[in-house]
This record gives C-alpha cells, structure tokens and sequence, in this order.
C-alpha cells in the first residue's frame, strides 16, 4: 500500500463559495477517491485561509470582529463542501494554534539562518493582490492593469525572504521536473515568471500599524505574517510538519511530498511556484521531497445574445458583473449527482470552461438518464420477469457475450489510464462508452424476443447476467464521481459486498451463480425544467 497526499488550494473566506471553488474541491475529492479505489492510503486535506487585510477590511466596513467574519463565512465553505459530499481527512484553518505555532517556528528558523531580512520600501501596493508592485508589473500604457484593483503608494520598514537567492536552482527544478507540474504547457509560464524572482526578494511582513490580523512575527513583535507567506505553510502544517508528534496529525515524514497540490491557474505563479518551493528549500526541504502542482482552469460564463438565447461570448464571473454561479443552490435545484457529473464531465482539467445551464441538463439526462439510468432498470427488470431476479450458471456463450466483456476490459483499462494522468472527463467517456455497447447489445440481441422460444433459454440468461454484472463494474468505476449514486446501482443489485477490494483485483464474475437481484428504481431520474420558470 502506497501513500497519496492530495490538498487542494485553501480558500479564502471573504465572501461565499461560487462554482470554481466547488470545482476544485469536487476533482480533489474524485480523485482521493479513485487513489483509496487503487489500494492507496489517501490523506486530502483542505480548509480555509482566514488571515490577511481584505478580512480585516470586510470586518471593519461591516462593524464587525474579523474573527467572527472568518469564522461566520468558513461555515459556508463547510456546507457546501457537505452538499457536494466532498469528504477530506485533513481540515486546515490557519487560525488555528497548531499552524501559528508551525509558522513562527519556520520564521524563527529562517531568521537565523540569514534567509530573512529588514529594509525600507516606498513605492505602490496592490490592495486586491496584497502585494507590493514594481514597475514590471506596469500595462504597455503604463498603467497598472485592472487585475490589481486599488493600487495605493506606500512608504514602510518590512521583512524580506531571500527569495532571490533561490531563483537559479527554482529555474532547474522547473526545468528537470523536481517541482512537478500538471499540466506540462504551465511549465513554459513558471520558467518566465522565475526572471522576475531572480530580481526581487519576497515581503513576507505588514506593520501592525495597517494590519493587525495575522501571525506576529516571533522576533519582531511590530509585524504580522504576509499573508501568502502564512497560507501555503498549511500544506505542511496540518500534514503534521514540527508538530513534535501530535496524535491528532499523520506522520509528516512517510505524507510528503505532497502528490497533487490542486490549485487554480491564478496561483500558479507567483504564489505556488516561485514562493512555495522556494520557502521549501529554504527550510531544508531537497529536490526529490518538492510537490507536485495539480493546476487548473476556471470556470467562466456564456453571456446571452441580445435575443436571449445563450451560446454568447465567454466572460470571467464577477461579483460586480452579477454572473457569480451559486453551487449550492444548483445542488438544491437539480441535485449533488448532476452538479458533481457536470463539474468535471466538460471542462477538461487544466484548461477554462463555459459553465452552461443548459448543458449540465443535458449531460444529466442524455449520459445518466438516458443511458445508464436505462440500461439499469432494463438489465434488473429483465433479469426480474425472465429469470425471477435469479442469475443462474452460465452455460452460453457468443461472440456478443465475448465482445461485452471486451468491451468492458477496454473500459476499464482507457478508464485507469485516464484517471491516473488526471483526464477526468476521459474516464467518464470510457465509462459511457461501455455503457452505449450494453444497450446495443440489448437491441441486437432483446431479450424479450429471444424468450419465447424456449431454445433461447441458456442465451436469454447469458445476456441477462452480462448486463447485470456490466452494471456492477459499471457502478465501482463511478464510485469515485458518483459515490451515492454508485451505492444505489450496488444496492438494487443486492451486489453491496460483492467487491470490497481494489481496482487491481477487479475482473469479471463478481455475481456468481445463484446471485438475487433486487427491484429497479430509477436511481437517476430526468431533470423536468419548468419552462416558465427557466
């Protein structure tokens, strides 16, 4: 049994969770799964990042404590991660003592080790970004871009990581693959982005006299953490890194490196490839203990053509424009199965997507409904009325019952590959590609033909037991996209404890002879849009 550490990007509780956020947590969660599936002990941790000064700013424009802000916003995070039956075995809060205590000891460490540094500092700072800015960061116009928000000039003392120092081994790493990244055409923007960090040192510092809402720096009590500089010392924090054995924590040193740091593209750099390795090295970490970034897309929106119909141009979602999708209310209209299939049914992982209404109705009813939804209650219902729900020993067999359980290894096999290079959608195909050649087979060869004549009997029941353990594997290979859903395919089947294993021992025969069916209930029924409604 091997290891697979899996963290997501920790959020950022100033607001509500919108559709990317429930993105990134639902392809964490599909693939925590299919590791424990593999046979792999999985630890998935992922939480909330509640320091910084735009916290601090919410709090005081809404009169209230930003602690209480914090806290009141995470639950939200926390719901909807329920909803979506997201289950993660690490829950990461950076307010929490045990990270405060973590980070103040690496601060310590760098500290004396020369890698940190105090100096002055005037020139301008992104309030949205919480960085400071310098002249490369300028438009052709010579403007700063609209992606930093409120740009402010500042004059101040601050504290600086060495980050600088590091740049020509971080350009080595990139290149040779020590820090890994997924997908490999994000390597090419890593490897431009590190020019700028061979120029610059990292503040890793804010006063107290701005903001007071952070970890203090533990040899300079005037100061609080930067923000980034906080946050991405989660990842081994909560993994149990300087944690002096707490019970509570895994066992830091067998966890790392971390397999699949799923973050989104716009903390690739310079947050999770330039200062993330960087501080790594810096605290002693080697080439062969540095992450593996998992990066994705974002999820954007169609506009509306000016007659209404949809199929526009494509825009990023906003508050201030009003496009913000809530997850948590598409759940409640159309529920978790759909939100779930859809997410990482059609958007290919590392690239954008359009989210379409429409199209997450379609998928549903087309691929789940339609398709595999049917072949269920037809494969049940059959084995029902034609063989009193019993599968009998086999006796027939033809080259349509040869080409099933083809079809089936071919699944499988595309399935794993797909899943083991992160194509999420790729696995999915592979499944519904099984899952057309079952109904085919249905048609070419119907059951409810070849019954009555009483020659048919052995090939009438050889088709029935192929469609019936179709849908068994069918349902572990879903497992990890669908886990309630799956449970419900097992539990018509009266299959539950059929397969307790791992996906290397999956192979066919799991309904032996003599195996009772259950009763068919559509376990994924058609989403009804009221067209007045929308």
């Amino acid at each position: 049994m091997s290891k697979f550490f899996i963290t997501t990007a920790i959020d950022y509780p100033n607001g509500s969770p919108h559709i990317g956020h429930a993105y990134e947590k639902v392809l964490a969660d599909i693939i925590a799964r299919y590791r424990r599936l593999c046979g792999d002990e999985v630890f998935f941790l992922t939480g909330v990042d509640q320091h910084g000064q735009k916290m601090q700013q919410t709090a005081d424009n809404e009169g209230v404590n930003v602690a209480t802000l914090a806290n009141r916003n995470t639950r939200k995070f926390i719901a909807l991660w329920e909803k979506l039956g997201v289950h993660y075995n690490g829950w990461a809060a950076t307010t929490d003592d045990l990270h405060k205590n973590c980070v103040q000891k690496i601060l310590s460490a760098l500290h004396d080790q020369g890698q940190l540094y105090k100096k002055a500092y005037k020139g301008f700072y992104s309030v949205r970004q919480e960085q400071y800015l310098t002249e490369k960061d300028r438009g052709e116009d010579g403007q700063f871009g609209e992606e930093w928000g409120e740009v402010v000039e500042l004059e101040e003392e601050n504290w600086y990581f060495r980050l600088s120092e590091h740049a020509d081994w971080l350009k080595t790493a990139v290149s040779e693959g020590s820090l890994g990244i997924i997908p490999e055409f994000r390597r090419a923007e890593v490897l431009n982005a590190i020019e700028r960090a061979s120029e610059t040192d990292l503040c890793i510092s804010r006063p107290k006299d701005r903001l007071h809402w952070g970890i203090e720096l533990p040899f300079d009590a005037g100061f609080v953490t930067y923000v980034w500089f906080d946050a991405l010392i989660n990842y081994i924090s909560f993994a149990g890194y300087r944690s002096n054995g707490t019970a509570s924590l895994p066992d830091f040193e067998t966890l790392w490196p971390a397999n699949a740091h799923v973050i989104g593209k716009d903390i690739l750099v310079p947050a999770h490839a330039i200062y993330w390795p960087c501080m790594l090295r810096a605290m002693g970490f080697t080439d062969k203990q540095m992450p593996t970034l998992l990066v994705h897309g974002w999820w954007n929106i169609r506009r509306k053509s000016s007659e209404g119909e949809s199929g526009g141009p494509e825009e990023k979602m906003s508050k201030s424009l009003g496009n913000v999708v809530d997850p948590a209310q598409l759940c409640e209209r159309f529920g978790t199965d759909a939100v779930r299939y859809y997410l990482v049914r059609d958007i290919v992982t590392g690239k954008d997507s359009a989210f379409d209404l429409e199209r997450l109705i379609s998928l549903f009813n087309s691929e789940l409904a339609n398709d595999l939804g049917n072949l269920l209650n037809r494969s049940i219902n059959m084995t029902k009325r034609f063989a009193g729900g019993l599968l009998p020993p086999i006796t027939y067999d033809d080259d349509a019952c040869k080409a099933v359980r083809s079809s089936l290894d071919n699944t499988t096999r595309d399935y794993r590959s797909a899943m083991d290079c992160y194509d999420l959608p790729g696995a999915l195909k592979s499944i519904n590609a099984h899952v057309v050649h079952c109904n085919q087979f249905i048609e070419k060869n119907p059951p409810f033909e070849l019954r009555k004549e009483e020659a048919q009997r052995d090939r009438v029941l050889a088709i029935l037991y192929h469609l019936c353990e179709s849908c068994l594997h069918l349902s572990i290979l879903l497992s990890p996209f669908l886990p309630e859903a799956s449970d419900k395919i097992r539990r018509q089947l009266r299959a539950e404890s059929r397969f307790k294993g791992h996906l290397e021992n999956l192979a066919w025969g799991l309904l032996g002879p003599g195996h009772m069916t259950g009763k068919a209930k559509p376990v994924f029924p058609r989403i009804v849009v009221d067209e007045e409604k929308g």
